[in-house]
């Protein structure tokens, strides 16, 4: 009995591992793959982009020059990739996508003047935007929408692990030259072109359009119509406002120059927010999916709002931790949840659809450094935190009105 009773246990343990990608189609591991090696070179490059462009001898605004120019370049291309996406297919888009920022990834790395760096930068944010475009629209549309959150936690999740890989592998290679990690980046970025094309060549889903099947799709006039897409653009510009905005140009400078805090101490908190979140990332999923996209919306937005109240209420150092604690599990949600919305009311094709609510996050990281910046010069680092705690409280408003989209789920409408 007792050796029975042990096998059994045994044979239990054994069966507690479950692939996370079994309940998924396969399109959806693929992306996961592809877009790991994409995420590992994008995290090399990140740190030494600003280093690589001071090489040439340019002032600080240059050098934001370059930054900018890329995230420009994505924003205002959006559209277009989703055009392109509605016309062809995402397979080919989002191969050709990540070729073409291999090959401007290569060509910047092999750039003789600041002139040609700001160039092949720049052309590098219409690839970006190509593929990630064309990456959402498969990961959004080849599941179920009691599947699709935890399909983007699993693909964001690849996207977190590569980001904390890359500067590790950055810092190493730009010891050897400041050139050496775009080319990295272009090689690995070649690996992912091929292995999204070669993985995807039998995909139905992922193949340029049939006419009979082009005359069902989303245009963005019917995703504006409907309330939860809206809603959902709204919580895509605040949280990028949030993370990637504020996070990026306001906070470090507040515990630099308020908190008397060294790089190495606002580092252990960005690792720590990124660990969290990527531990929480398949819960708040799991959650979106089963307990509804409201409740996964609301909760994460009110974790945000507590993260950035304590920044303006931060007179300790330590209270930074706390602050990125909270916000981690926020950002596990907020994450996944707002494009899980926009894959439930998509009908077919709607590469425009998802072009505009990727748009919004851009939009926000962009417009946040700026609006936050003047806020900071005239009234504070504290004004600025307690501007963005207000803006999200506004949002949680907004949410509160979010109708359940999850359809096959609960049997509702998505209008």
């Amino acid at each position: 009995m007792t050796l029975i009773f042990g096998g059994q246990l045994l044979n239990k343990s054994k069966n507690s591992f479950t692939n996370p990608f079994a309940e998924f189609p396969r399109e959806v591991g693929v992306m996961v793959f592809a877009s790991f090696f994409v995420a590992v070179g994008f995290g090399i490059i990140a740190p030494i982009i600003p280093l690589f462009a001071k090489s040439f001898g340019v002032n600080n605004a240059q050098v934001g020059a370059i930054l900018s120019a890329f995230a420009l370049a994505r924003f205002a291309s959006g559209l277009i990739s989703g055009k392109l996406v509605d016309k062809f297919g995402e397979r080919l888009v989002y191969t050709v996508g990540i070729a073409f920022v291999a090959v401007s990834s290569f060509a910047a790395a092999l750039a003789q003047t600041y002139e040609q760096l700001l160039i092949f930068r720049s052309a590098g944010g219409l690839g970006s935007s190509m593929f990630s475009v064309a990456a959402g629209s498969i990961v959004l549309r080849a599941v179920r929408d009691d599947q699709r959150a935890r399909a983007q936690s699993l693909y964001n999740g690849s996207f977190l692990i590569g980001m904390m890989a890359g500067p590790v592998i950055g810092g190493f290679l730009s010891a050897i030259s400041l050139r050496a990690p775009l080319f990295v980046y272009a090689a690995l970025l070649v690996v992912a072109s091929a292995a999204g094309g070669f993985l995807l060549r039998n995909s139905a889903l992922t193949a340029r359009p049939t006419e009979k099947s082009s005359e069902v799709k989303t245009s963005i006039r019917e995703a504006l119509a409907m309330k939860p897409y809206v809603i959902a653009l709204v919580i895509s510009f605040i949280t990028a406002w949030v993370l990637f905005g504020m996070s990026r140009s306001v906070l470090p400078l507040f515990m630099v120059e308020d908190m008397k805090s060294t790089a190495s101490f606002i580092g252990i908190g960005f690792t720590i927010s990124a660990v969290v979140q990527g531990i929480y990332l398949l819960r708040a999923g799991r959650l979106s999916d089963e307990r509804g996209r409201k409740f996964a919306s609301i909760s994460g937005l009110i974790y945000l709002c507590i993260s950035v109240a304590l920044l303006a209420l931060t007179f300790n150092p330590w209270m930074f931790l706390l602050s990125m604690f909270i916000g981690a599990f926020g950002s596990a949600f907020l994450s996944t949840t707002p494009s899980a919305i926009v894959g439930d009311v998509l009908k077919g094709k709607g590469g425009q659809v998802i072009a505009l609510y990727q748009m919004s996050g851009d939009a926000g990281a962009m417009v946040a450094p700026i609006v936050l910046g003047f806020v900071a010069d005239h009234y504070g680092f504290r004004a600025t935190f307690a501007l963005t705690a207000l803006l999200i409280a506004l949002v949680i408003v907004v949410a509160t009105k979010l109708p359940e989209t999850r359809a096959s789920h609960l049997g509702q409408s998505s209008k």
